[in-house]
């Protein structure tokens, strides 16, 4: 059982300035927990001017929870092909919501996250494990790829305490209460989902579909359908965002040959991994590097 979260920096395009404009910090959950939520994220800031982050996002469902200046409340507008905006039991005075505390539940996202920070605020998220979602949804993940939906959604309810207030432990007290109170279900499909992505992100060879499903015994098209139904994208998708991600950290380090990387990504050549890099990321790769360096 893990013991530490994550420390790498994988989708996050420019770390080093987020890590200098905002606090930005990732807590493990309970133990129980553990099995279908990769980390806590937390992120404080007080700015002078307007911030603007790009991630790159991974093959997990995120739930967010969001506190912050009223004028920053739909600044993050162009996430992920857009909002719904189905906000059951929220009204509206003076122009604001009630609610002192936005929470959402966000699928996997295909494109390119921006957000603009202004002002102070707050935010505190649960990243689950590409799979992971599934026990808490009980539903197909893939009916969430692209889209953010408001709390409460599908048996995800409103909570009814803030999770952005207090320190950390606090916050990370709550995330731990509110998961508990959605009540996942054992799934042994989904823990089999999980095992393989986890897999998937670790091992740096895992270049093509059929090549993994044959080293897992698994045949494609129910590997297929198995992370469609719990990761919410196929498997072929998650290889090369991992893949991809695994450039853009690379990128943001020492100078590269990008010829080898491609080969070494599992690309035909380096034009096509030019091509992948800078529909994801929204630069080239030269572009990114120089921006970072």
């Amino acid at each position: 059982m893990r013991q530490r979260p994550r420390s790498d920096s994988r989708g996050i395009l420019d770390p080093a300035r987020l890590l200098r404009e905002v606090r930005f910090r990732r807590h493990l959950p309970a133990e129980p927990l553990r099995l279908w939520v990769e980390h806590y994220w937390l992120i404080d800031w007080t700015l002078s001017a307007p911030f603007e982050q790009r991630i790159v996002p991974h093959p997990a469902v995120n739930v967010v929870f969001r506190s912050d200046d009223e004028s920053n409340r739909d600044n993050d507008h162009d996430r992920d092909g857009g909002r719904d905006d189905d906000r059951d039991g929220e009204t509206e005075r003076d122009g604001h919501r009630d609610a002192a505390e936005a929470g959402e539940v966000a699928g996997v996202g295909r494109d390119l996250f921006r957000i603009t920070l202004t002002g102070t605020g707050r935010v505190c998220g649960i990243q689950f494990r590409p799979g992971g979602f599934h026990p808490f949804w009980r539903r197909p993940v893939a009916e969430l790829t692209g889209r953010r939906l408001p709390l409460p959604a599908g048996r995800l309810t409103r909570l009814t305490r803030p999770v952005c207030a207090g320190s950390d432990a606090d916050r990370c007290r709550a995330l731990d209460a509110a998961l508990a109170a959605w009540a996942p279900d054992p799934d042994p499909a989904a823990a089999e989902a999980v095992r393989l992505a986890e897999s998937i992100r670790a091992d740096r060879t895992v270049l093509r579909v059929d090549d993994f499903a044959a080293r897992h015994d698994v045949p494609v098209r129910r590997l297929q359908r198995l992370f469609t139904e719990y990761v919410g994208v196929g498997p072929k998708w998650v290889i090369r965002r991992y893949r991809l991600q695994e450039a853009v950290e690379r990128a943001a380090g020492a100078p590269l040959d990008w010829a080898g990387l491609a080969a070494n990504l599992g690309y035909s050549d380096q034009a096509h991994l030019v091509r992948d890099f800078t529909a994801v990321a929204g630069v080239s790769p030269a572009a990114y590097a120089r921006s970072v360096h």
